[in-house]
């Protein structure tokens, strides 16, 4: 019994888990607005092959329509409560893709094969982008199956963050970003460390660093691209000694044992 990750780049990885492909924040494109693809491939074909699709916020890079309209009809999306008011061209390519979308508040719960999945709060502001008056909530997800798996999304480091996950046997977590500065409401390698140790997962994969930056900015500051991987890897061996941390390069998997 196992649990396998695929990370496709950004915050875009594939979970597999009791035959439920569950796929996060899919982003499949080579330029979004500013950013360029810098690292990896873009995912192949298979990268967009899912039960269910999970959608942590409604930022561009975790939202991004071009990217959904390539998931097969009858696919499910899990998306924050409030989505379809903040993001109406969403509810027309799911009428014309065949997706199902539940809107989903923390706390909320759904059951797909033989996963469920929760969705938990996350410290970020989660609206689309220019700001609007819509508001919805940015989400972390608990995958529950043979593992139980943790998607931060994008996130701060909370208070509250082990009693809203609870135990996790692995979590995907942002260590990095898209530019030379992280605003607030994001996780660099030294807090994602520190959200490993309280969360106690005994595996980890650093996940939203080392794919996009803005073009024109590549000799900005360019360990902030290069770095957060190895940098959370340094400091979880110091906060959380016990997890083991796999840093997966773009497209490759880790099959990885759930806790007995």
């Amino acid at each position: 019994m196992s649990v396998e990750v695929t990370w496709w780049g950004h915050a875009t990885a594939t979970v597999r888990d009791s035959g439920v492909r569950v796929l996060t924040d899919p982003l499949f494109v080579a330029r979004l607005a500013h950013l360029r693809r810098r690292r990896g491939p873009l995912p192949p074909p298979e990268a967009a092959r899912a039960d269910v699709a999970l959608v942590s916020h409604l930022h561009a890079d975790h939202l991004h329509l071009g990217s959904l309209a390539r998931l097969a009809p009858g696919t499910r999306l899990l998306v924050p409560w409030g989505t379809g008011r903040a993001v109406p061209r969403l509810r027309r390519l799911a009428a014309e893709r065949g997706l199902r979308v539940t809107e989903v508040l923390p706390g909320d719960e759904m059951v797909v094969g033989e996963v469920r999945i929760r969705a938990v709060p996350a410290v970020h502001d989660g609206r689309r982008l220019p700001y609007g008056p819509h508001r919805s909530p940015a989400l972390g997800f608990v995958v529950r199956g043979e593992a139980t798996t943790y998607f931060a999304g994008d996130t701060g480091l909370f208070d509250r963050m082990a009693e809203a996950v609870g135990p996790c046997d692995v979590a995907l977590l942002p260590v990095g970003g898209w530019g030379p500065f992280l605003g607030h409401g994001h996780l660099d390698a030294r807090r994602a460390a520190q959200a490993l140790a309280r969360l106690g997962a005994r595996s980890a994969v650093p996940v939203h660093y080392g794919t996009y930056w803005p073009i024109g900015m590549d000799a900005v500051r360019p360990h902030e691209f290069h770095a957060p991987g190895d940098d959370f890897v340094r400091h979880a061996g110091q906060v959380a000694p016990a997890a083991a941390v796999h840093l997966l390069r773009h497209g490759e998997s880790v099959r990885l044992e759930p806790a007995r």
